[in-house]
């Protein structure tokens, strides 16, 4: 009889959510075997959300390894040199001279923060005026129309 052969897995990175997928997918289009192991597993977050966001270790047969590795590399999931997943979490900017407003509201001088906090207040008075009296107005033209 023979026995059944062993074959040995290897991880190739950790995903969570939608990158795994996106992997997976990736990996089984190419013809390569792939499995995952659960490294962080959150039932409550799945519960509420309906999506699974645990984290997950990709795990590939060694003889298919490197392939599996190019795959990843050429759909931008492993950064060449390293053997992570690279996630967009939004941090960096996008454009390095452009500043964001927080950046720019913390960098002026005391009297201008000042008069853009009052200018703001008075501005925000004066649409709530404008929505109040616009209702009345359209309200006494409908109460004309019908009466």
């Amino acid at each position: 009889m023979k026995s059944p052969t062993a074959t040995l897995l290897f991880f190739l990175l950790s995903a969570s959510g939608f990158e795994l997928q996106r992997v997976k997918t990736a990996l089984e289009d190419s013809g390569i075997p792939c499995d995952n192991i659960s490294q962080k597993h959150s039932y409550s977050a799945e519960a509420v959300t309906g999506y699974d966001t645990g984290e997950y270790d990709l795990l590939v047969p060694y003889s298919a390894y490197q392939s599996a590795y190019d795959t990843c590399v050429g759909i931008g999931a492993i950064n060449e040199g390293e053997a992570q997943i690279l996630e967009d979490d939004g941090s960096a900017p996008v454009n390095e001279g452009v500043k964001s407003v927080e950046e720019q509201f913390d960098e002026m001088s005391g009297g201008k923060r000042t008069a853009i906090r009052i200018l703001s207040a008075i501005l925000f008075f004066i649409i709530f005026a404008l929505v109040i009296f616009g209702t009345d107005a359209v309200m006494n033209l409908i109460k004309n129309i019908f009466i």
